[in-house]
C-alpha cells in the first residue's frame, strides 16, 4: 500500500450555545438551549504518500490539531471520509495505535510519577517491538536527544523541554509506520531541536517512516520536510513542494545596497520618487548600506536598474524572501477565506 494517509471532503465542527443580542441576552442564554455549529475544518482534501516528510502549517485556531486528532482516531469527523494506512481511524482506532506514534504538544503520554525509562520498558512490551528495532530506536533516541540521566527520574520532576523530548523518543521507540508530531519541538533550545530534525531525518532513512509535522518553527519543516500542507480557517490554502510555496506567495524581493561613499540628499530624494512607482521602499540600514523591499512581482530588475542609475554602488544583491517572512506576512495580511 503506497498510501499513508487520504482524506476526502473531511470536515469538522463543533456546537456551542448560541449567543443572543440584546436587553434580555443573559437570560435568553441561561434558558435557551440553542445551539450553532462553529466549522474547525471545512472540506479538505489531501494524500500523503508512505515515506513522505510533510509539513502542516497555519494560524492558531486554523485547524491543524483538529485534522490531526480526525487522522489518529481521537475525534470524530462530523463529514468526510479518512484513511489512515487503510483504516478508518475512529472505528479501527486500538488495531491503528500499534502502527502509529503521537505527540501533541504539552499533552505528555508518559507516566507522571515514575521514571521515563521505565515507561519505555512498559511500551516496549505495549507494542512487543522487536529486539534489534528497540535496540536502535533507543539508542538514537537516547543519543540524538541526550536523555541519559532523564530517564532516571520521575517524568513530574523534567521541565517541560525535557518532557518533550522524552514524550518524542517514546512516541518513536516501535519505529511507527506514520508520525503524527504536533509542536514536538515546543519548549527546546536551539541546539535540541536541530537533533530532533537529524532523528527524523534518520528514522525515514533507517524504517522508510512517514511524517506529518506542525511546527511554528519553520526551520523544522524547512530541513524535515519536502512538501508543505496550508491550513487557514479550516481550508487548505495550499498543497506542495517548497519552492512552490515560495513562488507563489513570495512576491516581495529584497534589495541590499552597499554604496562606495554616502549618498547626497538630493540623489536619495530622487531615487525614492522612483522607486514609489515601482512599489518599492527605501530604508538605510547603515549610512552606506541601503535596503530597498519590491513589493510588486518581477520588480526586481527595474529596481536594480533604479539604484544603479542613482547611486553610487560598490556592492548588490537581490533576495528572496525567507519562509518564515512569507508565512508571518500570510498571517498578519489574512488570506481572504470567510469564517
Amino acid at each position: 500500500m503506497d498510501v499513508a494517509v487520504r482524506t476526502e471532503r473531511l470536515a469538522k465542527s463543533y456546537s456551542r450555545p448560541r449567543r443572543h443580542e440584546g436587553r434580555w441576552a443573559g437570560l435568553r442564554s441561561f434558558f435557551s438551549f440553542e445551539r450553532e455549529a462553529v466549522p474547525a475544518v471545512r472540506e479538505i482534501d489531501f494524500t500523503i504518500r508512505r515515506g513522505e516528510a510533510v509539513g502542516f502549517i497555519g494560524e492558531n485556531g486554523a485547524g491543524k490539531s483538529t485534522t490531526i486528532k480526525m487522522l489518529t482516531g481521537l475525534l470524530l469527523p462530523t463529514s468526510g471520509t479518512i484513511t489512515t494506512l487503510g483504516m478508518d481511524p475512529w472505528r479501527e482506532r486500538r488495531r491503528l495505535a500499534t502502527n502509529i506514534g503521537v505527540v501533541f504538544g504539552q499533552k505528555p503520554q508518559l507516566l507522571w510519577d515514575i521514571p521515563a525509562g521505565q515507561s519505555f520498558e512498559l511500551l516496549r512490551a505495549m507494542y512487543a517491538i522487536p529486539e534489534e528495532t528497540y535496540r536502535f530506536t533507543l539508542r538514537e533516541t537516547v543519543e540524538r536527544l541526550e536523555l541519559g540521566e532523564l530517564l532516571k527520574k520521575p517524568v513530574r520532576l523534567l521541565s517541560l523541554g525535557q518532557r518533550m523530548r522524552c514524550d518524542l523518543a517514546a512516541s518513536l521507540l516501535h519505529a511507527p509506520a506514520v508520525a503524527f508530531l504536533d509542536e514536538p519541538t515546543i519548549g527546546m533550545d536551539v541546539l535540541v531541536k536541530e537533533r530532533v530534525r537529524e532523528l527524523l531525518v534518520e528514522m525515514r532513512r533507517r524504517f522508510g517512516m512517514t511524517v506529518l509535522l506542525t511546527t511554528h518553527d519553520l526551520k523544522d519543516i524547512s530541513t524535515t520536510c519536502e512538501r508543505l500542507l496550508v491550513l487557514d480557517q479550516g481550508q487548505l490554502l495550499y498543497d506542495g513542494d517548497m519552492s512552490g510555496f515560495e513562488k507563489r506567495f513570495a512576491t516581495e524581493r529584497l534589495v541590499r545596497v552597499e554604496l562606495s561613499r554616502e549618498p547626497e540628499p538630493a540623489a536619495l530624494a530622487s531615487l525614492c520618487a522612483a522607486l514609489a512607482e515601482q512599489e518599492a521602499s527605501l530604508t538605510a540600514d547603515a549610512p552606506r548600506v541601503l535596503r530597498v523591499v519590491c513589493s510588486r512581482p518581477g520588480a526586481a530588475a527595474r529596481v536594480t536598474a533604479l539604484v544603479l542609475q542613482h547611486l553610487e554602488v560598490e556592492d548588490l544583491s537581490v533576495q528572496a524572501t525567507d519562509i518564515e517572512a512569507i508565512v508571518t506576512n500570510l498571517y498578519r495580511v489574512g488570506t481572504g477565506h470567510g469564517a
